[in-house]
């Protein structure tokens, strides 16, 4: 890639996209704020070749503290399509929402020092979003950009597990050379996350019998005590390569009544595929022993939702052209393993090279000191133009 091309990217509308989109909330879940964010990423990704459309959420799932199904909201997801008849194509991910809902007192921006701005989602991911953008931008004035085509991918609900737009994913990874998604970098190095573990979240609704804790407690069949036994239990099945975190238990009432319902929440997170699927058998078991014992009955919703990432050896290579680029840049990418999760645990679970990190370098992301280092803005853009470049060059194949 040329020098000249490279001094084309424009930091300050990157930092104004930024500074511009942080300013609106984008809290899983606030469609009025989801709605207005994806309007301006439309606006903004018009400036590339392609259509942009909106398409609307999976249907997504809770379950109530009374243990009731309910439906849960999500906005739509921005998708970009760009010489969709290409023979090499790769998809480029992020998300528009973040951790802080629409009342959560984290709302503004806060300039650290000359380089570093505090900000609701400046490094998670709006800062992301930007480099997709900027870095595509510079790639269509490439030489090689008529030989690469690409799809790009903006979801609404990433964190809460990307449950409303996890077959878009799968969908749009089909039949990709590689993926690139867009999460801040793993230290505010610039340091890669290589392999990852999974994820899963449980809602295990347990109902017994209520009966008076004086008069006749015999005949109750008590729902916290068997949460109780349950939570125990998983915890006592965690091993080297999963760990099982009961987070919530919800139920109960007076005190002179035998409590018949109990709502238990837990996460699990499993190294590996083989760790996952055991869970899942040891865990069905697990639910009968505990209605045989308890004389109660469950219900079970949720499970793995993104499944564990391993680095194989096309994604390796992928790993080594970032790596080739970056030194071409003056750029020293490194990387090491994380038990975080992320959009590309499902991308690497179809089959497809992924490197997730692409994004920012910041840090202190899921709080109120969250920041991102201003000048990564256009370094990061360099290094993904590049590594584009390279891909449609023929890079991997």
């Amino acid at each position: 890639m040329k020098p000249e091309t490279l001094s084309k990217i424009d930091a300050t509308a990157m930092l104004d996209q930024v500074q511009s989109w942080c300013a609106i909330n984008t809290g899983t879940g606030h469609l009025e704020g989801l709605e207005k964010q994806a309007s301006a990423l439309v606006e903004a990704f018009s400036a590339l070749p392609g259509e942009v459309e909106l398409v609307d959420p999976a249907p997504v799932t809770g379950i109530a503290a009374d243990g009731s199904e309910f439906e849960k909201a999500n906005g739509q997801h921005l998708v970009l399509r760009v010489r969709p008849t290409a023979n090499r194509r790769i998809l480029l991910t992020g998300h528009m929402d973040t951790v802080f809902p629409k009342d959560h007192p984290f709302q503004r921006l806060t300039w650290l020092d000359d380089d570093v701005l505090n900000g609701p989602g400046v490094a998670d991911m709006k800062g992301g979003i930007a480099v997709i953008l900027h870095s595509l931008m510079t790639f269509e004035d490439t030489a090689s950009a008529g030989s690469l085509g690409y799809d790009v991918l903006i979801n609404s609900d990433e964190e809460t597990g990307s449950l409303a737009s996890a077959e878009l994913i799968a969908e749009m990874a089909q039949g990709k050379l590689a993926a690139l998604t867009y999460e801040p970098a793993a230290l505010p190095d610039g340091t890669l996350a290589h392999e990852r573990g999974g994820t899963g979240n449980y809602s295990i609704t347990l109902t017994g019998k209520s009966a008076h804790a004086g008069r006749n407690p015999h005949e109750g069949r008590n729902a916290l005590v068997a949460a109780a036994d349950l939570i125990l239990r998983l915890k006592a099945m965690e091993r080297e390569d999963i760990t099982i975190n009961p987070a919530k238990l919800e139920g109960g009432g007076p005190n002179n009544v035998v409590p018949d319902h109990a709502v238990l929440r837990f996460n699990i997170r499993p190294k590996s595929t083989k760790a996952m699927e055991g869970f899942d058998n040891d865990l069905r078991q697990l639910l009968l022993t505990i209605e045989h014992e308890h004389e109660i009955s469950t219900h079970r919703h949720g499970g793995v939702t993104r499944p564990p990432k391993p680095v194989d050896e096309k994604a390796q290579r992928l790993f080594d052209l970032v790596k080739e680029c970056g030194k071409e840049l003056g750029q020293d990418i490194k990387w090491q393993s994380t038990g975080g999760v992320c959009d590309g645990n499902n991308i690497a679970a179809c089959g497809v090279p992924v490197v997730d990190t692409m994004g920012v370098r910041g840090g202190s992301i899921h709080s109120s000191d969250e920041f991102l280092i201003v000048s990564s803005l256009t370094e990061r853009a360099a290094l993904s133009a590049r590594v584009i470049e390279r891909l449609a060059e023929g890079a991997l194949t």
